[in-house]
């Protein structure tokens, strides 16, 4: 497998848990054109596969099932799960998935897989989905060229990262699903690799309780849209978004200090991408017109009781879902969320 002077991947394992822990050179990534540090990793893990493997891993970009994605338990998924990868290939598996993401958004992936540790823990003797650290499937469509389209995948339980490179630029980074249970672990889990008190989408709830929360009376009129949430996002497991006009309160009728609220919690999803990324979502809501963003809320307006909301704006839709309980029995602690394109999710335009 070819290696690259000025990046360094270093790799050990965590004692209970099966997930390979990475140190990065984020530096380097993020110098990087994301396009073309993706095609050139693309290339690296696919190189370290067996044929068998590489059958798995690899289909013809126009497959189906490059828009067949979800992020609940299923028995099976496409691709080739870390299960099945040496230590060299899980390595190359992880390279791929920093790569596609930032820093932030690649640690936040890790954890989610880690949780999947302490579901086993409290599932035991309860039977139930296979709860595995290790059931998370890489899938590449096409072939990751230095010119030309191609797509990857990367998904498991309570996380679904889709990507589509042409030309070595990042075209479509949606659907983006970052999902977690338990929301706030409750109890000590270090066995598990995981510590009590670890939240790994924290702003992504704080915010927007912080954002409803600051409204007045006669905003929150208009930016509640039903008193109980909705127990799931739409169109999960849809290739395209819902394209329902946008329900709510628009920012153009917030306060400047609620703006910020609202635009600091747009960027927590955007975040998640390499900065390049990150930057083309946010300008393109810029050149969109940020005042047309909609904020919407359903359910409680406090932790522990189901709660939900909604920001869409012309390029992007954000939903946000935390009604269930999570393996532990404690209420509103399992959180669904999802980026999506209005445009269009997996570069694919909507009516297309």
């Amino acid at each position: 497998m070819k290696r690259h002077q000025g990046r360094l991947f270093v790799f050990a394992c965590v004692s209970v848990a099966v997930l390979v822990t990475t140190s990065f050179s984020w530096s380097y990534l993020q110098q990087s054109s994301p396009g073309a540090a993706m095609s050139e990793a693309a290339r690296e893990f696919l190189a370290a596969l067996t044929g068998s493997q590489q059958q798995k891993a690899q289909m013809e970009y126009g497959m189906p099932q490059r828009v067949d994605w979800h992020f609940i338990p299923k028995d099976q998924r496409k691709g080739v799960q870390i299960k099945e990868m040496t230590e060299l290939q899980r390595e190359a598996a992880h390279q791929l998935l920093a790569s596609a993401l930032s820093e932030i958004g690649y640690t936040k992936a890790k954890t989610i897989m880690q949780l999947e540790a302490v579901l086993n823990e409290l599932q035991q003797g309860r039977g139930g989905p296979i709860r595995d650290t290790e059931r998370y499937y890489f899938t590449i469509f096409g072939d990751p060229n230095d010119q030309g389209r191609w797509g990857l995948s990367v998904e498991g339980h309570h996380l679904s990262l889709n990507f589509v490179v042409e030309d070595n630029q990042v075209i479509s980074s949606s659907p983006q699903v970052y999902a977690t249970n338990p929301a706030v672990v409750k109890e000590d889990y270090s066995a598990q690799g995981i510590e009590k008190g670890t939240r790994v989408l924290a702003k992504e709830e704080t915010l927007a309780f912080e954002l409803v929360n600051s409204l007045t009376g006669e905003q929150q009129s208009t930016a509640v849209i039903a008193q109980e949430a909705p127990r799931e996002i739409r169109a999960a497991g849809e290739p395209q978004p819902p394209t329902d006009a946008p329900e709510g309160l628009p920012a153009g009728q917030m306060t400047d200090q609620q703006k910020q609220l609202l635009n600091e919690l747009i960027a927590v999803y955007a975040r998640n991408m390499p900065q390049a990324v990150a930057e083309k979502r946010m300008n393109e809501i810029d050149e969109a017109g940020r005042d047309s963003i909609h904020f919407a809320w359903a359910g409680a307006k406090r932790e522990g009781v189901g709660h939900y909301y909604r920001v869409q704006g012309p390029t992007f839709l954000i939903e946000f879902v935390n009604t269930q309980p999570d393996s532990a029995g404690n209420p509103a602690n399992h959180i669904h969320s999802i980026w999506r394109d209005m445009r269009g999710d997996f570069a694919v335009a909507i009516g297309q």
